[in-house]
């Protein structure tokens, strides 16, 4: 398989994987302008030649959009491989390629987002376990943060206090979420428009800003929901999971 780093100078031209790759569809435009922004922080998107989910997006912690105390890790966004690709090993090539240039740059090693049983759009912590990653930290909500340390003394990584006991104000349903993500630009206003049209107390906030990600309420900054104050899921909600999540 070959690999192709997505930049500045190509990513117009480059389709990224988990979205429709017409350049004027909203999910293809948001996550493109929100990696050109991110791109002068270190943001690396590594993908498969060919069309598919096959990526890794990463970027250095002190600049990742996570409330984390990890100076010196890199921060894993996400690693994606589905459908047709599974099985190869296009997955270790990915992580590898993370590997190798997380210590070029004098990295500590990596970190990334994960839970002790599998969550959709997390890491798989069985893979992550085997891969030699170790829980860091956990926040009262379950989200726990994985590390592969390059060295036995490197330094542990850890949420910053304010996303140790997720919460929000509110006596309604919140959704905290990015531009990093495509869903979201596509499903957010969905739902939230459907959440009107039934008189479901409901609304949305938009993570602008790296400082604003980094002081979240939250480990997920990329999509949260929260009901009555409480954290609910990081699944990106439409109106049939609204729903469920209502009845329940």
């Amino acid at each position: 398989m070959e690999y192709i780093r997505v930049t500045q100078e190509n990513i117009e031209s480059e389709h990224i994987c988990c979205a429709s790759s017409n350049n004027k569809d909203i999910q293809v435009f948001s996550k493109k302008e929100w990696l050109r922004n991110r791109f002068d922080d270190g943001l690396v998107f590594l993908k498969s030649v060919e069309r598919g989910k096959c990526f890794i997006e990463y970027i250095p912690a002190v600049n990742a959009w996570v409330p984390l105390n990890a100076d010196g890790y890199m921060y894993i966004d996400c690693l994606w491989v589905s459908g047709s690709f599974k099985g190869h090993g296009y997955s270790n090539d990915l992580l590898e390629e993370c590997v190798r240039d997380s210590k070029e740059k004098g990295m500590f090693g990596l970190c990334v987002l994960s839970s002790a049983k599998k969550r959709g759009f997390l890491s798989d912590p069985k893979h992550l376990s085997h891969k030699g990653f170790k829980v860091a930290d956990e926040a009262d909500n379950g989200i726990q943060l994985w590390y592969l340390p390059f060295e036995e003394n490197a330094p542990v990584p850890q949420f910053k206090e304010c996303a140790r006991h997720p919460w929000v104000e509110g006596d309604d349903f919140v959704v905290l979420y990015t531009h990093q993500c495509p869903f979201n630009a596509k499903y957010v206003p969905i739902v939230e428009e459907y959440a009107k049209g039934k008189g479901i107390p409901f609304r949305s906030v938009l993570i602008s800003t790296k400082e604003e990600a980094q002081n979240a309420p939250t480990p997920v900054t990329t999509y949260a929901v929260f009901r009555d104050g409480r954290y609910v899921t990081n699944e990106v909600l439409n109106e049939k999971k609204l729903d469920t999540l209502v009845e329940n």
